[in-house]
């Protein structure tokens, strides 16, 4: 990155602008392109410049701009790029033995036949007497997915959580590459399971982009409906982990049962239980097996099943106690890294891609005030879901009356010539990015993803203020991410 190009992203987010992304292209020996993505009100706009061939460092963002600490890592894990100046360089994507490893694609062009990393060196942050790590996985019980918290404790209090999420590293970015627009939507489905569809949207709205495609008004009806179903599976999903951290055995039963009638909702709409196959370029491959007015039947008693739960778990002082206070991140450090979804606007923060850069039928709905609270707790986290649930049914009463007209068209053609462009969405976690660049014949050169769990996983640390070790679960909960999505 030249001097003048890092002082241009520096100036733009000190005026506003939201740091969204740095991702990378290419290869040290023809010259990697870094891309700055920037988040104004109404748009991502994207700075580009590519190193000479051969250059393998730049000066780093990160000093004078934090949030492009965990970006800046992982280009040095996958480009073998150094970020000069940067604070910490320890693996995040994929770890190494020594300097001297090789490094994985797309930075490198040969593959490594395997890596063995050095588990008995666990990375410390905080010295002192008495002090001593405990390595929190990969392999933990019930299915949480794997990563390791390197969790650094003089014995209860916790002063220091170091993430480890590498062992969920894929190489997705490269298997993107040389795909057409329909197949690789279907590997978009899969970056992040739980976000299915919102990572389908924001692939196809790039996508979209670089044809100049308006999908039909139905199609961008139904993809909101199966939009919001996914952003009340995943909320629900938060709250069956945290009344399960609280030993609420009833509770837990309760608001897993809710989770799976919106589960087999989506899968009486579509064929799948996460809405996979419903979204497509210019569209969407069918409308809903459900006629709009069953639909409505069964939410709104959805609905009235769920109210009554979420009012006696919200009174229950157990369950509060585990809560209120724990794992708070203030309003200056979310509004610094430009924290997103539920997690930004529990402190405050709100940069919803769905009202402030919308797409498809959003412009179309009324929606409610925003879903902000300002305490930044994990109490606030769950508030903040149960809001959004209830702005969730609202958006669908909405899209099912406006499915009785709009006519039957589902999709027009997408033939993207050769172009770079950023697609987004909102997923249940924040925002979600797509930077994809394509070629004459419409084939990906690149497709680079990035879910709002990496951006918000990095401020993860940030939460152990006064916590101890029982807390980590009910903190780990509050901030829903999906792992697979941290590291493609």
């Amino acid at each position: 990155m030249t001097a003048r190009t890092r002082e241009e992203v520096l100036a733009r987010w000190r005026r506003g602008a939201r740091f969204a992304a740095l991702l990378g292209a290419g290869d040290i020996a023809g010259g990697v392109t870094l891309h700055a993505l920037l988040a104004e009100p109404d748009r991502i706009d994207v700075v580009g410049v590519t190193l000479p061939p051969g250059m393998d460092r730049y000066p780093s963002l990160t000093p004078e701009l934090p949030p492009a600490f965990w970006y800046e890592r992982k280009l040095h894990d996958l480009f073998g790029l150094v970020p000069e100046g940067h604070p910490r360089l320890d693996p995040l994507v994929l770890p190494h033995r020594d300097a001297g490893d090789p490094l994985p694609s797309p930075g490198a062009g040969f593959h490594p036949s395997h890596v063995e990393p050095d588990e008995r060196a666990l990375p410390s942050q905080v010295m002192g007497a008495g002090l001593f790590s405990i390595p929190h996985g990969p392999v933990r019980s019930g299915v949480f997915e794997s990563v390791e918290y390197v969790v650094e404790t003089p014995g209860e209090d916790i002063s220091h959580v170091n993430v480890r999420p590498h062992f969920k590293h894929r190489g997705l970015e490269v298997r993107f590459e040389g795909m057409t627009a329909e197949r690789g939507v279907l590997l978009a489905e899969r970056v992040e399971g739980v976000a299915s569809v919102a990572h389908a949207l924001a692939f196809c709205h790039a996508l979209e982009d670089l044809a100049g495609a308006q999908p039909p008004l139905a199609a961008q009806l139904v993809r909101v409906l199966h939009a919001e179903l996914e952003r009340i599976a995943n909320h629900l999903d938060v709250a069956v982990k945290l009344t399960d951290a609280a030993g609420l055995a009833a509770a837990t039963a309760r608001f897993g049962w809710h989770k799976e009638s919106v589960l087999r909702l989506v899968s009486a709409l579509c064929g799948n239980r996460f809405g996979r196959g419903v979204v497509a370029p210019g569209g969407v491959r069918a409308l809903p097996l459900v006629a709009a007015g069953e639909i409505r039947v069964r939410l709104d008693e959805l609905r009235h099943r769920l109210a009554s739960d979420v009012d006696a778990l919200m009174e229950t002082a157990s369950f509060l106690d585990r809560l209120r206070d724990t794992g708070p991140l203030d309003e200056d450090l979310v509004r610094l890294h430009g924290v997103l979804g539920p997690v930004g606007r529990a402190s405050g923060y709100d940069d919803d891609a769905r009202w402030q850069r919308p797409y498809d039928a959003y412009p179309k709905l009324a929606r409610r005030s925003g879903p902000v609270r300002d305490e930044g707790d994990a109490m606030a986290r769950l508030w903040v879901r149960w809001d959004e649930v209830a702005e969730s049914f609202d958006l669908l009463r909405q899209v099912l009356e406006q499915l009785d007209g709009p006519g039957e068209q589902t999709r027009v053609p997408v033939e993207p010539g050769a172009g770079q462009a950023v697609g987004w969405a909102e997923a249940p976690q924040g925002e979600v990015l797509y930077l994809a660049r394509t070629g004459d014949d419409g084939r990906l050169r690149q497709c680079a993803p990035r879910s709002a769990s990496f951006h918000n996983l990095s401020v993860f640390s940030r939460t152990f203020r006064g916590d101890i070790l029982t807390d980590f679960p009910f903190i780990e909960a509050s901030f829903g991410v999906s792992i697979a999505g941290v590291v493609t």
